[in-house]
């Protein structure tokens, strides 16, 4: 074949450290277009980007040459010191770890809307709640243990 053709779209999902409620309703939309834009700058594709006080949600689009581990790590180390910097906040961080999950083109426009929705979504669940389904959705072995 004498080109490349992908469709490779991911669903991150990552925490503050310890799950606090450290991102703040004030400065949240700045913290998710900032987001989106240190997907661009690392030549991924922001889709959708969302979240709530202690978690967010993102779904993007890499290369084929993208490393998952890497683009995660430079997202929240990048915004991370954004935070610090711009919002003041030294005290703020991610959790250590993430879930990355596939996604078929197909399930994208209805994982947009799931993300946008968080707000609505996590008055009657937890972040919990939302990870454990998530993980068993898409078949990822876990140990609960180690999950919190």
């Amino acid at each position: 074949m004498p080109s490349t053709h992908l469709s490779l779209h991911y669903h991150i999902v990552f925490s503050t450290k310890n799950r606090a409620p450290l991102i703040a309703a004030a400065w949240r939309e700045r913290l998710l277009s900032f987001l989106g834009g240190v997907v661009r700058n690392i030549d991924g594709v922001p889709e959708a980007i969302g979240g709530v006080a202690d978690h967010v949600h993102l779904l993007i689009g890499l290369r084929a040459t993208a490393c998952l581990a890497n683009a995660v790590r430079d997202i929240k180390a990048v915004s991370s010191r954004w935070v610090h910097d711009d919002i003041g906040d030294p005290a703020f961080a991610w959790q250590e770890g993430y879930g990355a999950f596939t996604v078929s083109a197909s399930r994208c426009d209805t994982l947009k809307e799931y993300i946008a929705r968080q707000d609505e979504h996590h008055r009657q669940r937890s972040f919990q709640e939302e990870y454990l389904e998530l993980l068993q959705r898409s078949g990822a072995p876990y140990d609960e243990r180690f999950l919190w």
